[in-house]
């Protein structure tokens, strides 16, 4: 542990040379891991949080990184994945990075910056100067600024991108998300449970900005997915978003998230 440490938002202090830990939910992402897992920088540790794969994505990622950790979990879908990942974090950051490839892990460097500078929350952002996409539809597009817009609103931030999962926050900020418990088991016949899916983006965003964090958009370029097809659904999924952004409203309301503050989130240059 560095010997120079700044205070912040979440518990006791933070170090100026944090223990990064990757956080790489993948279902079924073995050609893709191939190719993404060597691109990693050397961090604390990379965490692969497998939703049960059957083309061999844990035994591939084990083969070409090995030290990687695996992460059985217990439900379906994105959310769960993430809040099962968090769960086992060790380092002092945390990096939400997607195993399609569509992440460029050249970005992290920057979004570690913006931590140590004073951040509780990098946010990654197509939108901003220096952002871009080469995978959003023009559909997905117009719906994530609609959706972007009723965040603004509804929360007093000046975010200019919500549906985006390349983030990266401090470990003792986990707390503050207060997510569902991942191990709980839910039938698959079943509807996912909220929070479990997609709108997982969307909940973190909400959590942090009602807590008063202090929230940073770092510019981000996604790129393409490598192989396969992704399961993001525009229509199913920008209703369950919708869904989060009028429940997670209601909970701030409610003083669930603690005093709501306006959070200071700021556009990085």
């Amino acid at each position: 542990m560095p010997a120079h440490t700044r205070s912040g938002t979440g518990s006791g202090t933070r170090p100026e040379r944090p223990r990064v830990s990757i956080v790489v939910p993948a279902l079924n992402e073995a050609r893709n891991l191939v190719t993404v897992l060597p691109t990693l920088p050397p961090v604390h540790e990379v965490i692969l949080v497998d939703g049960g794969s059957v083309d061999g994505t844990v035994e591939v990622a084990l083969r070409t990184l090995p030290g990687i950790r695996v992460v059985r979990q217990m439900r379906r879908g994105k959310g769960n994945a993430l809040a099962a990942g968090f769960a086992a974090v060790t380092g002092d950051v945390v990096v939400m990075f997607d195993a399609d490839g569509s992440a460029d892990p050249a970005e992290i460097p920057a979004f570690v910056a913006a931590l140590v500078k004073g951040a509780d929350f990098a946010k990654g952002s197509r939108f901003c100067r220096g952002g871009g996409s080469e995978d959003i539809t023009p559909i997905r597009h117009a719906g994530n600024k609609f959706l972007n817009a009723i965040m603004n609103v509804s929360f007093r931030t000046r975010f200019s991108d919500l549906c985006y999962g390349y983030n990266a926050f401090w470990a003792d900020m986990i707390p503050v998300l207060d997510l569902p418990d991942h191990e709980r088991v839910a039938p698959r016949d079943q509807p996912m449970p909220w929070g479990d899916g997609f709108e997982i983006e969307t909940l973190i965003n909400c959590r942090f900005a009602a807590a008063g964090a202090r929230i940073v958009e770092v510019p981000s370029v996604e790129r393409d997915r490598i192989h396969g097809e992704s399961n993001l659904r525009a229509v199913s999924d920008g209703l369950r978003v919708l869904r989060t952004l009028r429940t997670e409203y209601a909970r701030s309301r409610r003083g669930f998230a603690g005093e709501a503050t306006q959070p200071r989130a700021s556009l990085a240059s």
